[in-house]
């Protein structure tokens, strides 16, 4: 039982690393293929109600590989732990067959809760590098965890789940609404250019009104691209002073929480 195990676990390392050139190359420098040979030695005593040989087990096995695995976990033949450093997996943890674990990913608890609080992965899933998967929860067979994502919910089979926490951006081969490429996909660049045009038409439109240029240290230039219509009222951010700005018989206030250009009523004599 314990060789048919092993030998599976060495295929599996053939098969999802092009780096693999022979078995006895993998059984003697592969660290994930020693965990898990060690980790089946600690579960052995382990069921037998030897826990403290068994952690003893585990612990020399950390300590030799970088890699901790609980006695109580339990994996399936055909898992591979690929470069291995930082891997943790919990004591109620499950790992199904053909799955692939890389660098410093996670399949841990969210607390001090008792029972079933680590995660159960299907069969053929990746739990990519950094990769924290926390709670009684379960990953669908043939998912994909992307690299430093915090899962907290179940995944749907066949799904990718990616980013903090970890939300399905791919079930199969359709996306889930959410472009993957870099470049499309920061929100804080789409936030600050769309300040930094909100600033340029509010200038704009005080400039029309008379105002005084304002002068800036440093002045982006603008980005190409179709003029937008400014709209007669400039919408901002809540000030704590009313009147802000004052020129050529306009000024600009704040009305039920918007920025306003007003015009000034003469006096009559």
């Amino acid at each position: 039982m314990f060789f048919s195990k092993l030998r599976a676990d060495i295929k599996a390392a053939q098969e999802n690393d092009p780096a693999a050139r022979s078995k006895f190359e993998i059984w003697l420098t592969y660290h994930g293929i020693r965990a898990l040979a060690a980790h089946r030695r600690a579960a052995f005593f382990y069921r037998l109600g030897l826990k403290t040989i068994a952690r003893m087990i585990s612990q020399n096995s950390k300590r030799r590989t970088g890699i901790e695995i609980h006695p109580a976990a339990k994996i399936a033949p055909g898992v591979f732990i690929d470069h291995g450093s930082g891997v943790v997996i919990g004591e109620t943890a499950e790992i199904g067959e053909g799955t692939v674990l890389y660098q410093g990913c996670t399949l841990g608890g969210t607390g001090k809760e008792t029972g079933k609080r680590h995660p159960t992965v299907g069969k053929c899933c990746v739990i990519s590098a950094g990769a924290k998967v926390l709670g009684g929860i379960t990953v669908g067979d043939y998912a994909k965890v992307g690299a430093g994502a915090v899962v907290l919910r179940d995944v749907p089979p066949h799904a990718t789940v990616v980013g903090v926490p970890a939300r399905v951006v791919r079930i199969g081969g359709s996306k889930e609404g959410v472009d993957l490429l870099q470049e499309k996909d920061d929100p804080i660049q789409i936030e600050l250019c769309a300040l930094r045009e909100r600033v340029f038409a509010l200038e704009d439109a005080l400039a029309r009104l008379g105002a005084a240029p304002i002068r800036h240290d440093y002045m982006p230039e603008k980005t190409e691209g179709p003029a937008r219509n400014e709209p007669d009222r400039l919408s901002g951010p809540a000030s704590e002073s009313k009147e802000k700005t004052q020129s050529g018989g306009y000024f600009l206030t704040m009305k039920d929480g918007r920025y306003v250009v007003m015009k000034k009523k003469e006096k009559k004599d």
